[in-house]
């Protein structure tokens, strides 16, 4: 099997999504503030991005629970 890097682009985004809301959510609850929540948010979004892609296609590379299935013969 093997996955083209665009797919694990569009994953990187579609997770960054969810996790930099929950962190601007979390960061305005302990701070009380937006701005502060928003700085914080803009920071966390575009390291982890980097991070879970070079995350995703490490693994990609990886064979760890890979089970590959035995060729199927025709006649």
């Amino acid at each position: 099997m093997y996955e083209k890097p665009y797919r694990s682009i569009v994953k990187t985004i579609s997770w960054r999504t969810v996790g930099t809301l929950d962190t601007m959510l979390i960061s305005y609850l302990v701070t009380g503030s937006l701005s502060m929540a928003a700085v914080i948010g803009s920071i966390e979004l575009i390291t982890k991005m980097i991070l879970y892609y070079v995350h995703e296609r490490a693994w990609n590379k990886s064979t760890f629970g890979i089970v590959k299935k035995d060729p199927e013969y025709q006649i």
